[in-house]
């Protein structure tokens, strides 16, 4: 029989297998629970979904410079206006330490680490409240809205890999082999963006103070981040506080594999990663136990 989803507020819909169906095939079993005492993550439902990902990564990228003059190259103008600003104010006034480093590639590498955590959150922290029609007409798993808020980013900032190898071809700095452990700190930052997503973005269904906060709270992040200056001139006790933020290791962690730039404190580093993995369980069990609420509130 053709599959059959119904919208029930306090109820789960899944299908009964945790398989997708054989090929070819195009029924489902549909069965309605309570939702458990425990929130848990429909992996086997967001996998059968996952055209449906796609779909929407590929509208968001489609849609966000889709009328203006210079499309993309905003995605390389905003990390490297940013870079100048802060080579003129904290590299030739303040004096800044950059481990050694050209200043302006040392500022340009953090900002576009820094930024992609910064466009994940933003995103993904409004897209449930932007995506009302489907939200209260078409059922899939919600959770699909905020991953494809933190994925979408990543072509921006793939884009801006080629300019920052060009700046470092300028300086005439290369990587090493600790190169090779670049992706593991950006997907640290996914996880950590994912995490804020999720409890921001279901928070927001019915508190729309969230677009006012982040905003805020964004404002004084680099700072918190590391990413003007470098931690090792910091007292221990700092760079310790510093860590409890994901970022701090990320745009560590990003200089380190890519610039080759002072090596991570692993306890530190451990710290980061703890942090960044609690707060996105925290996103899973608040995200998926406001959810059966969400058509009613947004």
């Amino acid at each position: 029989m053709p599959e059959t989803q119904v919208k029930v507020p306090s109820a789960r819909v899944e299908p009964t297998s945790g398989q997708p169906p054989a090929p070819g095939s195009d029924t489902y079993v549909t069965v309605i629970r309570p939702p458990t005492a425990l929130p848990r993550l429909p992996l086997s439902e967001i996998w059968r979904y996952r055209e449906l990902l796609g779909i929407f990564v590929w509208r968001d990228i489609k849609v966000r410079y889709k009328q203006t003059v210079i499309g993309g190259v905003w995605v390389v103008f905003q990390p490297l206006l940013t870079a100048v600003v802060y080579t003129l104010i904290f590299g030739r006034f303040a004096k800044f330490n950059s481990a050694g480093l050209p200043y302006p590639l040392f500022a340009f590498a953090g900002m576009i680490a820094w930024q992609y955590f910064s466009g994940s959150l933003n995103v993904s922290s409004s897209s449930l409240v932007s995506n009302v029609p489907l939200l209260t007409k078409v059922y899939f798993p919600r959770l699909l809205l905020p991953l494809a808020g933190v994925l979408t980013p990543l072509v921006d900032f793939l884009v801006s890999i080629p300019i920052l190898i060009g700046i470092m071809a300028w300086f005439h700095i290369w990587p090493g082999l600790n190169a090779l452990l670049a992706p593991a700190f950006i997907l640290l930052a996914l996880v950590a963006a994912l995490g804020a997503g999720l409890v921001f973005s279901a928070l927001n269904v019915r508190y729309r103070d969230i677009p006012y906060v982040i905003p805020a709270f964004m404002q004084v992040m680099p700072l918190l981040s590391a990413v003007p200056f470098t931690l090792e001139n910091l007292p221990p006790k700092w760079q310790w506080l510093l860590s409890v933020n994901p970022m701090t290791t990320v745009v560590a962690g990003w200089r380190w594999c890519v610039l080759n730039g002072p090596p991570l404190v692993m306890g530190q580093a451990l710290l980061s990663a703890g942090v960044a993995v609690t707060l996105f369980i925290l996103g899973i069990v608040v995200f998926m136990r406001l959810e059966p609420r969400f058509a009613d509130k947004i």
